[in-house]
């Protein structure tokens, strides 16, 4: 049988999600809707009796203090009723915690407990109209259906049966075009050269692949695993010369770790996360993932499962780590986009952008890690690829950081069961978006499940503080096929596929071997320690699984209830993939640059740039974070008088009883690259590095992660803006004394609608992780005390390419910011000194709006005033016009500088510490909540409260 249980808010409770989703109705310019109300159901298959229904109703599902609950469906009159539920097969998150609480309290006979959820909407909405808000707002298709008929019918149904019958693949009699055909329909994404390499292989074996062995070669050599554009070989045209690059990642981002050779550099790209040395007996290790193509078709799910794996690749670091913190980036298209310009099959931005920040909360709430850091950015260009970059640093014991499969390791399997969710996520992420993504590729959707993760991530630890296994890696892209082929790629590996726990019955030998189902982790156990690392699973509840052996015969072998499905050759899965040669150009694009304002009061455009999508506040977001669990937490994302100033980066103590800490910071500026990529990724690392001195760190012990993303390769100018971005990275980082640990590239972020194709623009995030001897030497960013001196360090020039002021007068310039690291660092050792120092009260990071948007959040973050006098500025104008214009000077999105708050006591002492340096008496804080910029002739050219001046930087984002 099975039971119907609603839950609803009491009478006189607020209704959160009900109002939220009555707000979202008007932003679709909906007004026909009055009220909604929020309704969850449970459907409980069991043959218990209703009192036992009830119990576990009145125990488990609600709150009694704010809900209530009925055996029946509730009286409707006068709404209308929309019940939306999974799809068959798309796992439910709640179900498996919910058996278990179930058990827990002593209750046998419960088959299956199955979520949906209902709203009632009250109001005349037309039959369009409710379309719309269900399409738009209640459900995604590809996961979820609206219930219809017998509501409780899709729970109690069952896959059938799975019938073994080996299925292969005619390569052998294909020709070009066939093969090229088969590599489309299969979803492979494999080019022409590749399947001829395939088909040349099994010639020499004589005989056609398996489905399953086309499949594995199709995730080993995906642009997502195997990175073939940055590996292989570029043509690359600029200026009228031709040069051949081999291997671009190696010529530049790793070249520069290796040219460095910091000796607290641990393990750099080699594992799943790049590590250094945090103190004497533990090491720190940071990654930053992309999820942008699964996002952008099921924004909750994709971006969820994006922290979910990032967290894995942690905790598959070396023997494992313990996750300390997450950092979030996200490029959306303008929230306030017309839906007349939302191509078809693309969800709107808006609820791109709550769908991902619900994902991200979700996951990382429930699995107690603090979300510390990060940014938000907004563009057109980003409407029909969104950008979810997502990051995860931990710690583990020095002796616990590498990792080798030995000959006779037992292969298990541990965490999640496995099913059809995440199948063919590795290929899918390697091509462009269509309109027709949503249907073909809606089995590359995954769903998470964090509190099955947490259970795994702690039994993981216990079992690693046990030594009970070699090596460890996790289960993402490609699922096992990726996780066992690079664990066994010097050994060999036989797998028996049905000895995988599978979430339902039905699933294909091929679909069990390529599904990237979550919370799942691959160790390689020694035969004489199986037993107790099982026996260590059992007692957390966490299911573990042998389901083969690393062999040492160099081969990789399958088998499906003894049937051989697979037998592939280690160093072909490998090493046989040909390299890609590619073209690569550098396109140099001239602008329109726009006229200065010749205004003498230059407010309005202090308000306007405070109310810029990328410069506003971001509090609606990180309100949703917990950056406080775990209770490390030392500099958080907000902070000041009312901790609603907005930090420039994080800083936390990862051990509670060391002083130590870890400062986290990142670099984003798609707008410069616009421009020039060259510049754009050197002004990336400057920023990553000005945050962390921003907070009192230093570039002592600083590594960066590089994490490119970009259109379609296979154009040259895509191509050749990430050759110009490589370029930078290496030299800007080679010049500030940095390595790259970690990074990852993320290409073919393009859209096409018919023979249109919309590509995102070349977008370079720089993540950076620091190690702080002190976390008591950390400085924020909110001014402090009336009567303080305010400096600018470093100089100002007219560069206004790709500003945001130059964005509010609708154009882009030409005149880039740009980087002289050598010169930049010497700023920044100083400033860290005097940070050590004590000679400082706060710095600000000068970056977006410039010297004025920079001033006032300081200003309005520590509910002061301030007056700044442009005169004292350190400023060049390389154009003549831009020499007497108080605009240039206020809003120049220049490199390398900082805004320095600085008692009148020390400054002698902060002054001789700079001496030498660009340095700049430019104002003082003021008691009086307003908010003056003297222009170059003395006069006022900017005033306003800061209050005020607030409240238009939170303001566009309070929804």
């Amino acid at each position: 049988m099975v039971y119907r249980v609603e839950v609803k808010e009491r009478q006189g409770v607020f209704d959160a999600v009900g109002e939220g989703i009555k707000k979202d109705i008007l932003d679709l310019g909906i007004n026909s809707v009055s009220e909604v109300r929020f309704i969850r159901v449970y459907y409980i298959e069991s043959g218990l009796k209703e009192d036992k229904i009830r119990h576990i109703a009145e125990e488990l599902l609600i709150d009694p203090v704010i809900e209530a609950y009925s055996l029946s469906a509730a009286a409707d009159e006068g709404y209308q009723a929309i019940e939306v539920a999974y799809n068959a097969g798309v796992m439910d998150p709640a179900e498996e915690s919910a058996l278990k609480a179930v058990k827990d309290l002593g209750i046998e006979g419960v088959r299956r407990i199955a979520g949906a959820k209902k709203y009632l909407l009250k109001g005349d909405p037309s039959g369009q109209e409710i379309r719309a808000i269900c399409e738009k707002l209640l459900y995604n298709k590809l996961i979820q259906h609206i219930v219809k008929g017998d509501a409780a019918s899709y729970i109690t149904t069952h896959s059938a049966e799975y019938r073994f019958q080996l299925n292969t693949v005619d390569l052998l009699g294909a020709g070009p075009k066939r093969l090229k055909q088969i590599s489309k329909e299969g979803q492979l994404f494999l080019n022409l050269n590749e399947m001829k390499e395939i088909k040349k292989y099994f010639a020499k074996l004589g005989r056609n692949p398996t489905d399953c062995e086309l499949e594995t070669l199709a995730q080993t050599w995906s642009e997502h695993c195997g990175h073939k554009t940055f590996r292989g070989k570029i043509l690359y045209k600029k200026d009228g010369k031709t040069t051949r690059i081999n291997n671009l990642l190696k010529s530049t981002i790793m070249k520069v770790t290796r040219e460095l050779n910091k000796p607290w550099c641990v393990s750099v790209f080699k594992d799943n996360a790049g590590i250094i040395k945090f103190d004497d007996n533990y090491n720190v290790c940071f990654k930053v993932e992309t999820h942008n193509h699964p996002s952008a078709l099921e924004p909750f799910g994709g971006a969820n499962t994006g922290i979910g794996g990032v967290i894995r690749d942690i905790l598959g670091t070396g023997l494992g780590a313990k996750p300390v913190l997450n950092t979030d980036v996200f490029c959306f298209g303008p929230p306030d986009t017309s839906q007349d310009n939302v191509p078809e099959g693309v969800l709107h931005p808006k609820r791109v952008a709550k769908g991902v920040v619900a994902g991200v909360r979700d996951y990382g709430n429930k699995m107690g890690i603090p979300t510390v850091n990060g940014a938000v950015l907004f563009d057109d260009a980003y409407i029909g690829n969104p950008l979810v970059y997502c990051g995860t640093a931990g710690i583990m014991p020095k002796g616990r950081s590498f990792k080798q499969t030995k000959k006779g390791d037992l292969i298990v399997v541990a965490g999640g069961r496995t099913g059809r969710d995440g199948i063919h996520g590795a290929t899918f992420s390697s091509g462009e978006l269509t309109s027709e993504s949503e249907t073909v590729s809606s089995g590359a959707v995954q769903i998470g499940n964090p509190i099955q993760e947490k259970k795994l991530l702690d039994t993981i630890l216990k079992a690693r503080d046990a030594g009970l296994y070699n090596a460890i890696t996790d289960c993402g892209a490609g699922g096992l096929s990726s996780a066992v082929g690079e664990m066994g790629v010097d050994l060999g590996a036989r797998v028996d596929l049905e000895k995988a726990p599978l979430k339902y019955k039905g699933l294909s030998y091929a679909e069990i071997w390529i599904s990237e189902a979550q919370e799942r982790m691959v160790l390689a156990v020694p035969k004489e320690k199986i037993e107790k690392l099982l026996e260590v699973f059992k007692s957390e509840n966490v299911e573990a699984t042998r389901i083969g052996e690393f062999t040492g015969t160099g081969r990789l072998e399958l088998f499906y209830d003894k049937n051989k499905v697979c037998d592939l050759d280690m160093d072909f899965l490998h090493n046989g993939l040909p390299q890609i040669e590619k073209k690569a150009v550098s396109v140099r694009r001239t602008h329109k640059e726009p006229a200065l304002p010749k205004d003498k009061d230059l407010t309005p455009y202090l308000f306007k740039l405070l109310s810029h999508y990328n410069i506003c506040s971001k509090e609606w977001i990180i309100r949703q974070y917990d950056h406080e669990v775990q209770g490390g937490s030392v500099v958080k994302p907000l902070t000041g008088i009312l901790n609603d100033g907005p930090s420039d980066a994080a800083v936390v103590r990862p051990l509670l009883d060391s002083r130590k800490g870890l400062i986290i910071s990142c670099g984003i500026n798609y707008r410069f690259g616009r421009i020039d990529p060259y510049w754009m990724a050197a002004s990336c690392i400057d920023e990553a590095l000005r945050q962390v001195i921003s907070v009192g760190g230093s570039l002592d012990r600083v590594a960066l992660l590089d994490n490119f993303c970009a259109g379609n390769p296979d154009k040259p100018d895509r191509l050749g803006g990430l050759v110009e971005a490589a370029r930078g990275c290496y030299r800007a980082a080679r010049d500030f004394g940095v390595p790259f640990v970690s990074g990852k590239d993320s290409l073919n972020n393009e859209y096409r609608v018919g023979d249109r194709s919309i590509a995102i623009p070349c977008t370079l995030l720089i993540s950076a992780m620091a190690v702080m001897e002190d976390v008591s030497d950390a400085v924020t960013m909110s001014a402090k005390q009336a009567g303080d001196l305010i400096y600018i360090a470093g100089n100002t020039r007219d560069e206004l390419g790709g500003s945001h002021f130059y964005d509010i007068l609708g154009s882009l310039g030409n005149n880039v910011p740009k980087v002289n690291a050598k010169a930049a660092k010497k700023t920044m050792d100083a400033l860290s000194r005097a940070a050590r120092k004590k000679l400082v009260r706060a710095i600000h990071d000068c970056s977006e709006g410039g010297i004025a948007v920079c001033a006032a959040e300081m200003a309005f973050a520590g509910g002061l005033g301030m007056d700044i006098f442009l005169a004292e500025v350190p400023y060049s104008a390389q154009n003549p016009k831009y020499k007497n214009y108080d605009a240039a000077i206020m809003f120049s999105e220049s490199n390398s500088r900082f805004l320095v708050e600085v008692p009148k006591q020390e400054q002698k002492e902060f002054e001789r510490t700079m001496k030498g340096l660009p340095l700049g008496l430019i104002g003082c804080v003021c008691d009086n909540n307003k908010f003056n910029i003297y222009g170059l002739d003395n006069k006022v050219c900017a005033s306003a409260k800061a209050r005020h001046l607030k409240d238009a930087w939170q303001k566009p984002m309070r929804w």
